[in-house]
Parts: C-alpha cells; sequence; structure tokens
C-alpha cells in the first residue's frame, strides 16, 4: 500500500512524508523565544480522521504551532497508551501506530516519521523516577494516534524529536496530579508537553448521537470542567468522580480525562491559560487548553 500524507485539500504540506511545499501562513517565531519557558498543551483529539480532514479543529492545532515557540522535543501524555508501570517510548525512530480499527485505507496508510530521542528519554527517565515509582524505557513503542493525529498538523514536517510517557490509568487522579510535577523541567528545556485526550468521552453512546444534538450531560460537564479550570480548583479535577452523575457518562473510562491533569499540575500562578476548540460533538468534547501563552 502506498504511504499516505497528512495533507488535507488545500493545504500544501512538505517534510519525508509530504510532496509539496508549505506556504507559511502564521507569524514568524522571534529566534529569541526559543529560550522562553515553554507552554503546556491539553488537546482534544477527537477522532484520528481529524490527520487528514481539513477541520475548524485541526486548523487550530496548526495555528498553534505557528505562534508558540518551536520545541527542541514533545513529550506527549497519550489517552491511547495505558501501561502498567511509568514508562517512556526510547526508539530512535517510533514507528507509526494504527490503534484503531474501521476507517478508511488512507488513514491507516498516513506515516509520521518524527524522530525519537534516547538519550532524552533516559535524562527523563532517571529525573522523574526513583525507587517508589521506577521509570522504565520502552525502545520499541512507537507513536499511536493520540500524539501524530495532532502533531501532523503542528509539525508537518516531521521534524521535532516525540517522546511519550505511558499513562497508569490504574492510578488515581490525585497521583497523575502529584507525578506529573516531576515533568516541570522540561518546560525550561526547550520540551513542549502535551496531554492528548477528551475532557468528556463515551464511546460506547457515540452512535446514538452521531446525526443528533449532544445530549444535555455533555455540554453540561464540559462547562463544569471549564469553571473548574478558570477557578484553578485542581483537586476537584482530580476527583472528577465527585463531580456529579454527569461525570459517570462524561468520563466512563479515565484515560482520555487523566492527559488534562497532567497539564494542569504544569500550570505557575503567572500562566494564563487560554481554552480553544472548546466545542461538544455528540458525546465527545473538543476542549483544548493552552497554558502559559496565547492561543
Amino acid at each position: 500500500m502506498a504511504r499516505f500524507s497528512c495533507a488535507v485539500p488545500g493545504q500544501e504540506l512538505r517534510g519525508p512524508i509530504f510532496a509539496r511545499e508549505l506556504e507559511f501562513r502564521g507569524p514568524r517565531i522571534d529566534p529569541a523565544l526559543m529560550n522562553a519557558r515553554m507552554p503546556v498543551l491539553f488537546i482534544g483529539h477527537g477522532s484520528p480522521m481529524n490527520a487528514i480532514e481539513d477541520n475548524p479543529w485541526r486548523r487550530a492545532w496548526r495555528r498553534l504551532a505557528e505562534t508558540q515557540p518551536r520545541p527542541r522535543a514533545v513529550l506527549c501524555v497519550s489517552a491511547h497508551w495505558e501501561t502498567r508501570d511509568v514508562a517512556i517510548t526510547a526508539s530512535p525512530h517510533p514507528e507509526t501506530i494504527h490503534d484503531f480499527y474501521g476507517f478508511p485505507r488512507e488513514l491507516f496508510a498516513v506515516a509520521y516519521p518524527a524522530p525519537g530521542d534516547p538519550e532524552l528519554a533516559q535524562d527523563i527517565a532517571r529525573r522523574i523516577g526513583d525507587a517508589a515509582i521506577p521509570v522504565h524505557l520502552d525502545p520499541r513503542r512507537g507513536l499511536d494516534h493520540g500524539a501524530w493525529s495532532v502533531l501532523c498538523a503542528m509539525y508537518p514536517d516531521a521534524d521535532v524529536p516525540v517522546l511519550q510517557l505511558g499513562l497508569a490509568a490504574h492510578r488515581p487522579g490525585t497521583w497523575h496530579y502529584g507525578f506529573a510535577k516531576r515533568v516541570a523541567f522540561l518546560r525550561e528545556k526547550g520540551v513542549l508537553v502535551m496531554g492528548s485526550g477528551n475532557i468528556v468521552h463515551n464511546l460506547p453512546l457515540l452512535g446514538r448521537y452521531w446525526n443528533a444534538p449532544p445530549p444535555d450531560w455533555v455540554p453540561r460537564f464540559r462547562d463544569r470542567v471549564n469553571a473548574l479550570i478558570a477557578a484553578r480548583d485542581h483537586a476537584a479535577l482530580c476527583e472528577w468522580r465527585s463531580l456529579g452523575p454527569d461525570a459517570a457518562l462524561a468520563v466512563p473510562t479515565p484515560e482520555h480525562y487523566l492527559p488534562l491533569l497532567y497539564a494542569l499540575a504544569l500550570q505557575r500562578d503567572d500562566d494564563i491559560v487560554e481554552t480553544f476548540n472548546d466545542e461538544v460533538f455528540a458525546t465527545l468534547s473538543m476542549t483544548s487548553l493552552s497554558i502559559g501563552w496565547r492561543a
């Protein structure tokens, strides 16, 4: 099967997997910003089809990369890599994992050949692991669609190294929030930390509302979480199951919600928090956050 790029109609992409040149439409980044404290992102990634479709969500991801400092590397905490223990990808050339089914052949043909950075992975593992929480290096794990479906819009050249941090989803929210603070030093090292999931994510009920308005509990829970983010009530967000009956429907399993806590844990007192792609579709919310930089 021929390899397929992340190109979408009307947008010309370049790089190892793209045939044509990208016309730069965003503001150029001042080289001085390369030494700035990196922002933190939470991305509502939604369907993997966003990798190849031209839609407002994907365009917002592209604009974000055009206006923020260019990272040395990306550390992604994705809903789609659940691990028993803490692990970090350590492959120099991580493969593109197509961890889904029932989608068009074109999506399975997408390749996102961003390099890894084994040396950086080793340094992170050494600094965030200890006897109580050992951190393992995984030299064979590739990039799942929680990472590449977003990053192919943000960095279409696939020239920014990408690492993933495994999600020990069996642990409680407070554990994830506390552990996430161990990677805070990466913001000063030029590394973009990105959580990738969805605040509202109920796949079993998705088909019922595919061609219908979202049920009331979807925007209601989204609004509740947004209000707690604005109030910086991270303790309440770590205990999302206590947020009422809507929480059980919005977060039936925790893996898509937990990446939000990794982003919030890295918020500093002087960080602005901007919400974008703040929309709901069926039983998903696409709400995304830029922390420490205007979206």
